[in-house]
């Protein structure tokens, strides 16, 4: 074993310790737990807007992947009551009216449904750095954290795949690659849904993931 990898390891088994121990309700400690083999989940949020301040989340959809399969039937579509209703503006992008969003449940049982779901496993999004800025905000007064499941962005995964397909001198600078969520679907030969449905752009999310994941150079 490199030397080197004992202080790395150390100081995560030390970290996951302290994090586990400030843990707000200490019934979700599983999250901690070792994530099953080959198993994640894709997720992603709708939400009034995109100021992660003062927006907020109005749906989430999420599902399975486990291994090269996406579990559609082990999925989880939630809708969202906000607090502040939602504008004209967003209702044109998601299609989610305030009568909509008013069945809808509170933030906090949504997101202790979603940590239940997700468990250890790590999370695949499109630009999933915004809705886990969202999530968190709402789970922070739960757990006293953010959620600590590691994080695969499938546009790095789609930027590196194409990368790796330049010749060597274009690899010099800045490289311009279209990273927009159409072109990487039809660039991968995938099917493209209803896009601004949280659990059809969690699906989608998935089937980029377990592609890119397929088209890596073998180790």
């Amino acid at each position: 074993m490199n030397a080197l990898l004992l202080p790395q390891r150390w100081w995560a088994a030390l970290k996951r310790e302290w994090l586990i121990y400030h843990l707000g309700d200490p019934s979700f400690r599983f999250m901690f737990d070792p994530a099953p083999d080959q198993e994640w989940v894709a997720l992603d949020c709708e939400t009034t807007g995109l100021n992660v301040r003062s927006d907020e989340i109005i749906s989430i959809g999420a599902v399975r992947i486990v291994g090269k399969r996406i579990m559609t039937s082990e999925r989880l579509e939630l809708l969202v009551r906000p607090e502040r209703g939602v504008s004209p503006e967003s209702v044109r992008i998601h299609r989610l009216r305030a009568r909509d969003v008013a069945q809808g449940m509170p933030i906090e049982e949504a997101m202790k449904r979603l940590m239940h779901f997700i468990g250890s496993r790590p999370l695949v999004g499109y630009y999933l750095e915004f809705d886990v800025a969202m999530l968190n905000r709402a789970i922070w007064p739960i757990l006293g954290q953010g959620l600590p499941q590691p994080k695969i962005e499938v546009s790095g995964l789609y930027y590196d795949y194409k990368f790796r397909q330049l010749a060597a001198h274009q690899h010099q600078g800045n490289v311009d690659i279209d990273l927009r969520f159409a072109t990487m679907m039809n660039d991968l030969g995938l099917p493209l849904r209803d896009a601004h449905d949280a659990l059809n752009d969690a699906v989608m999310a998935g089937l980029a993931f377990v592609k890119l994941r397929q088209l890596r150079p073998s180790p």
